[in-house]
């Protein structure tokens, strides 16, 4: 059911070939008749009876010809009722890191400050993504792009420990900026992916939150920077629940990391947009077929010039 519900052709404007083919061949036939001058000056029931040796129901080479043009059309038209193989199906997908640069990062509790915590488990992340995309965005009252999705993951944790909130233009925390900024990213890499968003607390409006929830077509999760059971922690748990995503809380031993890359990796790939799928092309198949009938077209003419 799954083939005749997919079976279609890539160029069916090429059957527009068919009738061409057709009157082309009729006319050709037409003018190669050896009889064609007697046809206008005797009778056909006449003509048909003084003729030996021809026998109209019998398939004659000329039919090859037209038969194998007729496949050949249908060959060009393209069959299909499979999709290729996406580039991208065994790769990894992108990973968007948000990370929040606010000065309530860099509260020490304990030493080192959160920030710095939070560079630390960028390099873990970024060492066990090595290879794989991954992406950083920084945000407080802003949010703006450190670098696109890149396979260079050590550039992305050289990059995060140069991040400070001193360099952040506006103070604050506006996770949905840097949420519509991921995904503006990851559509324009049309590889699929996900998010993750590395806080110690989430101060952005519920509103603000909910508005997008519809429009986020990428999943979230969440790495929590901060002491545990706490109202920071309330607040990025609350956030969570909105965006319907998980929360890893912080650990030393990097159970965290090997969460967030396990959840990573099952983030779904891009789906394909309008002209986005691309068909396996099955005309080729044909091409043999094609092949047979003008060999055996071949092989009639030759068998009429030995001599008996």
């Amino acid at each position: 059911m799954d083939f005749l519900g997919d079976f279609h052709f890539i160029r069916p404007a090429a059957f527009w070939l068919i009738p061409i083919a057709v009157v082309i061949w009729w006319l050709w036939q037409r003018l190669s008749d050896p009889l064609r001058g007697w046809r206008m000056q005797i009778d056909p029931d006449l003509l048909a009876a003084l003729v030996v040796g021809q026998n109209k129901s019998q398939i004659r080479p000329v039919h090859f010809i037209l038969l194998a043009w007729l496949v050949a059309i249908i060959a060009v038209a393209g069959p299909t009722w499979r999709l290729e193989p996406s580039p991208f199906a065994d790769d990894a997908t992108p990973l968007m890191i948000l990370l929040k640069v606010d000065i309530s990062m860099e509260t020490a509790d304990p030493a080192p400050t959160r920030l710095e915590r939070a560079r630390l488990k960028i390099t873990d992340l970024a060492k066990a993504r090595q290879g794989q995309p991954l992406g950083l965005i920084a945000y407080a009252g802003s949010a703006h792009l450190v670098l696109p999705p890149t396979r260079d993951t050590a550039a992305v944790a050289e990059m995060a420990s140069e991040i400070s909130p001193e360099i952040m233009p506006v103070k604050g925390d506006r996770l949905d900026l840097a949420l519509n900024e991921a995904e503006r990213i990851l559509k324009g890499s049309n590889q699929g992916g996900s998010m993750v968003v590395i806080a110690d607390s989430v101060e952005t409006e519920g509103d603000q939150l909910k508005s997008m929830t519809n429009d986020l077509g990428f999943p979230v999760q969440f790495l929590a920077i901060n002491s545990p059971d706490t109202a920071e922690s309330e607040s990025l748990s609350a956030a969570a629940r909105i965006l319907d995503a998980p929360v890893a809380e912080l650990d030393y031993e990097d159970r965290d990391i090997a969460s967030l890359i396990r959840r990573a990796a099952n983030a779904p790939l891009a789906e394909s947009g309008e002209g986005g799928d691309r068909w396996m092309e099955s005309g080729y198949w044909l091409v043999p077929l094609v092949g047979i009938l003008l060999l055996s077209l071949f092989r009639r003419e030759q068998a009429k010039e030995v001599p008996q």
